[in-house]
């Protein structure tokens, strides 16, 4: 059978592809990408055959016309390659991920699929970073955590549970599962898309209605309202999430409504959904947290851990 043999979580920020140059917390930074380095060497020296990414989409793959809460990559995978992160076709393993689907679905969790996935830095920081000169096929797993209704965290939890039962029921293997996002933060977006106040808001909106095959023609002002925001990053509980990560206490974030998720770490910190699915399928093991970088730059709580079960 398949087994889980790696498992990493860290935040991703665009900025850190086109703002390396305006840092100022210089140190941290480089602890920061420091970290992405030694993960990617744990993720190496545990030889995976594939990498299971769990991660968001940043309306670039997904729009408001259609978002489900959970979807896999079962086919061609493309990276929209926004601030130079990969573009184009990636490379993937439509045998496992479409195995993988059906073990998913007969588990509990009705995952939605594609056949034809765009994902963009919510996926492809990970690959561009985590995954660099590894050469390993990839399966994305995009998280809704931006378009309300979010799906709930517990919901998430069990969905990582189903993903370890669901991988140990396909033939041999060796996987990889790697969470991308998180930590805290707060994104100058509407939190419900449903409510948008002031112009920038609505233009927000506007864009992730109508994006889908013309998303390129919002991004130009949607990177203007990103790097004019002012940061809102929440260290205490970012710091307090990853000693709970190093105990193997994660589960204990189960019961987090979204509201209260937004409250302790940011509309951005949604993404830590990402991470408690990486977390439950490697069964809420001990982990290593490699760094963690306030980076008021990147407007986010940057974070990277392992998990060796």
């Amino acid at each position: 059978m398949a087994e889980i043999v790696v498992g990493v979580g860290a935040s991703h920020s665009t900025l850190m592809n086109t703002h390396w140059d305006k840092v100022v917390h210089v140190d941290r930074a480089d602890r920061f990408r420091a970290a992405l380095g030694e993960a990617r060497d744990t993720v190496a020296a545990a030889r995976p055959d594939v990498a299971v990414i769990v991660g968001s989409n940043h309306f670039r793959g997904f729009w408001l016309d259609l978002i489900p809460a959970f979807t896999l990559g079962v086919g061609e995978v493309i990276g929209s390659g926004e601030s130079k992160t990969p573009s184009g076709p990636q490379r993937t393993d439509p045998v496992f991920a479409r195995a993988l689907a059906e073990q998913l679905v007969e588990r509990g969790t009705e995952v939605a699929i594609s056949a034809r996935l765009q994902i963009d830095h919510g996926q492809t920081h990970a690959i561009q970073y985590l995954l660099r000169e590894l050469d390993v096929p990839v399966v994305p797993l995009v998280v809704n955590v931006f378009a309300a209704p979010l799906p709930r965290v517990d919901r998430c939890v069990e969905l990582g549970r189903n993903l370890a039962e669901a991988i140990e029921g396909l033939p041999g293997g060796r996987v990889a599962v790697i969470a991308s996002g998180g930590l805290s933060h707060q994104l100058p977006w509407p939190s419900d898309w449903r409510n948008p106040v002031g112009d920038d808001e609505e233009f927000l909106v506007e864009a992730w209605l109508n994006g889908r095959g013309d998303w390129e023609r919002y991004d130009g002002r949607r990177r203007e309202i990103i790097t004019a925001a002012r940061p809102a990053i929440f260290p205490e509980f970012d710091e307090e999430f990853l000693a709970a990560l190093e105990r193997g206490e994660l589960e204990q974030y189960a019961g987090l409504s979204t509201s209260e998720i937004e409250r302790r770490a940011g509309n951005g910190g949604q993404e830590l959904r990402s991470w408690l699915i990486m977390a439950a399928a490697l069964g809420f093991a001990p982990g290593r947290a490699l760094a963690y970088a306030a980076m008021p730059e990147w407007l986010t709580g940057m974070g990277v851990a392992v998990i060796e079960p």
